[in-house]
């Protein structure tokens, strides 16, 4: 498949002179080549098999008398991996010639059903020795197509954690559902006159937990941080993957950065500042998350507190046996939260993105057949003066916000959680959540009507 997969299932190439270092020389005495990136180096040793040796008694003329000990070669195994062919090739068409990334994952099990980094390359032109210039054509392109945006980028959330800090503040009481903030279009510290803006300069009149989910409020989140304080922040996104690698079964995966006061005095010898608790709040200041990151959190919160670790290999088959085995289910203990109904309200909040009247999804939830949970952001990647308002279309388009957007599918029993990330994409609900909605339609509709057709 070419470009379609190469960052996930990765390459073979000729063996280099630091990894003739590191490797048993021979283990590869039947082979020039070794695998490189993705499931082609994690899988290595499995998918190489093993050489065969015998061991002979000879004369002084070197000629053999006979065999002392005989060990035949072994093939590699087969690894079946969890990605589903028709999802990746429609999540890549649906990202068009934006650069960015799509995780998708199972919530009940954490199989990998797409995995998405454009721009993309062809892994093919490694194999055997790519020339020079091709190579440095790929290594100097602005768009960085060697770089796999899925595992190892770092990006603002932005209000993708929205969910999560309002369960923080269920959980902590510092909030209860009706509960409501008032959202005059900016917010406040008490003796600062730094006004904190909202997205939407007017403001949102009274808010509540659901609405400020599905109106994605700032305010809201700005008052809330500020009564959480960044510990308890810290702690509930903690919880969902933030700050930490998933475990997926890919080499490279990066951490991410989840902000605390400790962090801060440990990687800057300064002290925090009640300011970057309120920006931390809407997934701005030092936050930094991967999409792998993003698909983990929407999908523990599909399943209410589970937590799937991710995984590419489904089963490894012994190809001389033909027998084989499924790859285990690794879960995480699971999130304990106090009362069952926070996560009924934070769901309904996600619901309302995409279902309600003001949802800031609406649009591309309209006609759907089935009910899903999503969540906007956008990520702003510069800082902007008070009383400036700057529009993503007037702006060059690399310096415009990156899109997000995260969901699962259906409201019942999901059986999908994605996140996708659209670099210099301006808005998460016009650029990134049509994008999920058209996985989500192949995936439930598309690909299961084929499915009956052919059957």
């Amino acid at each position: 498949f070419g470009e379609q997969f190469a960052h996930v299932i990765g390459y073979v190439g000729r063996i280099n002179e630091t990894e003739l270092k590191a490797i048993d020389t021979a283990a590869y005495r039947a082979t020039t080549h070794i695998g490189k990136i993705g499931v082609e180096k994690a899988r290595e040793e499995i998918l190489r098999g093993k050489v065969g040796y015998q061991q002979v008694e000879v004369n002084a003329q070197g000629r053999v008398l006979r065999v002392v000990t005989d060990s035949p070669p072994t093939p590699g195994h087969d690894v079946y991996l969890t990605l589903d062919v028709g999802l990746q090739k429609m999540a890549t068409q649906a990202l068009t010639d934006n650069n960015g990334a799509i995780v998708a994952l199972d919530p009940a099990t954490g199989e990998v059903l797409a995995f998405v980094s454009q721009p993309s390359f062809d892994p093919n032109l490694f194999v055997n020795g790519i020339s020079k210039d091709r190579y440095n054509t790929l290594r100097n392109s602005r768009d960085r197509p060697l770089f796999n945006r899925a595992l190892q980028a770092q990006y603002p959330p932005g209000s993708t954690i929205k969910p999560m800090v309002a369960l923080a503040g269920l959980e902590s009481g510092v909030r209860h559902s009706n509960d409501h903030t008032w959202c005059p279009g900016w917010y406040s510290l008490e003796r600062h006159n730094h006004r904190y803006r909202d997205w939407l300069k007017s403001g949102h009149g009274q808010v509540n937990l659901v609405r400020s989910i599905a109106e994605s409020c700032d305010v809201y989140y700005y008052a809330l941080a500020r009564d959480l304080g960044i510990a308890r922040i810290h702690s509930m996104l903690s919880e969902f993957g933030l700050g930490k690698v998933t475990g997926i079964d890919l080499p490279g995966e990066t951490a991410g950065l989840l902000p605390s006061a400790e962090w801060k005095r440990k990687a800057r010898n300064l002290p925090w500042y009640p300011g970057e608790t309120l920006i931390t709040g809407i997934g701005q200041g030092f936050m930094l998350t991967s999409p792998l990151q993003l698909a983990y959190a929407v999908s523990t919160i599909a399943n209410r507190g589970r937590r799937m670790v991710p995984h590419v290999v489904g089963q490894i088959e012994d190809p001389v046996a033909r027998v084989a085995s499924a790859i285990g289910i690794y879960e995480r203990p699971v999130i304990e939260i106090t009362n069952a109904q926070y996560w009924d309200d934070v769901i309904n909040g996600m619901l309302e993105v995409v279902h309600g009247t003001r949802g800031t999804a609406r649009r591309s939830g309209d006609g759907a057949f089935y009910r899903y949970a999503g969540k906007t952001g956008t990520a702003q990647l510069f800082g902007i003066a008070q009383d400036t308002v700057v529009k993503n279309h007037e702006t060059p388009k690399l310096l415009r916000d990156h899109a997000l957007f995260i969901a699962f599918a259906p409201e019942k029993n999901p059986e999908i959680a994605v996140a996708i990330i659209v670099e210099n994409g301006g808005s998460g609900s016009d650029t990134a959540a049509p994008i999920a909605r058209q996985i989500l339609d192949y995936y439930l509709l598309s690909s299961r009507s084929a499915s009956d057709n052919d059957g």
